[in-house]
């Protein structure tokens, strides 16, 4: 997002913390706003009336109360209602706000429960047991595919290993890509997450399985480089012949005996 749509957001959150904190049931929050993000996203005339310039915010925020109240809960109208308030760069942007709430009412129900770090974490495995299996990728994304049989693909993967929070999770980002890849859609949840807990996320593969205080170390290390709380994501991959590998976002730390080889090839071929 960009401009005033990030200003549409950031007056959103505090309307959205306020009723996160005061719902029993943040996994309904969620699904109320998920079900408005696919209303909109389905309806341009819709759409287009929420996030018209030409009409003033007090305008638009009535049309989404007017529209919503009864049929969602009073909280999640309350959110719809503010960010309908805003103004808006891009119509795609009103959708993807919802998106963003909606999917940090689901962590909110995980904190809840005292199971975020293990939301992340399966979050992140689902994307790599996907992003391995060609088979499995092309059921689960395939844009002919039948619903109903991705929804239970993904039960079956998960249902009843993982977190509830996790497979709402998984099931919407099958279910409801938005016109993203399956990966893409995973990476902006686990990123979301990320940012809600004040965290970064390191991708760590190493060739050899790290043992506690190896990882204890490491996470120290990087917590100090990035000043602030870090939660590795571990990957065992075979092609990393010795040290380890790094990502934390679009930065890469290769240590790796693989990379330096190719380095020293580089060099020598250079010379």
């Amino acid at each position: 997002m960009r401009g005033s749509s990030r200003g549409a957001y950031a007056d959103s959150l505090d309307v959205f913390e306020a009723s996160l904190a005061g719902v029993p049931d943040r996994a309904a929050l969620a699904d109320d706003l998920f079900a408005v993000s696919g209303l909109i996203d389905g309806d341009a005339v819709l759409r287009r009336a929420l996030t018209d310039p030409s009409r003033e915010g007090d305008q638009k925020r009535n049309i989404a109360t007017a529209l919503l109240k009864g049929k969602i809960s009073e909280a999640a109208v309350a959110i719809v209602a503010q960010l309908a308030a805003g103004r808006w760069a891009d119509e795609r942007d009103l959708g993807d706000s919802l998106e963003r709430l909606a999917v940090q009412a689901v962590l909110g129900a995980a904190e809840q429960q005292g199971r975020a770090d293990r939301v992340e974490d399966e979050l992140f495995r689902f994307e790599r047991i996907v992003a391995a299996n060609p088979d499995l990728r092309d059921a689960l994304t395939n844009r002919q595919g039948d619903p109903k049989g991705k929804a239970e693909v993904v039960e079956k993967l998960l249902g009843g290993k993982a977190a509830p929070e996790t497979v709402r999770l998984a099931r919407q980002s099958v279910l409801a890509p938005r016109g993203r890849r399956l990966d893409r859609t995973l990476e902006e949840y686990l990123a979301i997450a990320a940012k809600r807990r004040e965290q970064v996320t390191a991708v760590v593969s190493t060739a050899v399985a790290l043992d506690a205080e190896q990882q204890r170390r490491l996470a120290a290390a990087l917590e100090r480089i990035y000043s602030r709380k870090v939660l590795l994501q571990l990957v065992h991959d075979p092609e990393v012949v010795g040290g380890i590998r790094v990502q934390v976002g679009d930065e890469v730390v290769d240590g790796t005996v693989l990379k330096r080889l190719e380095q020293a090839r580089r060099h020598i071929a250079g010379a």
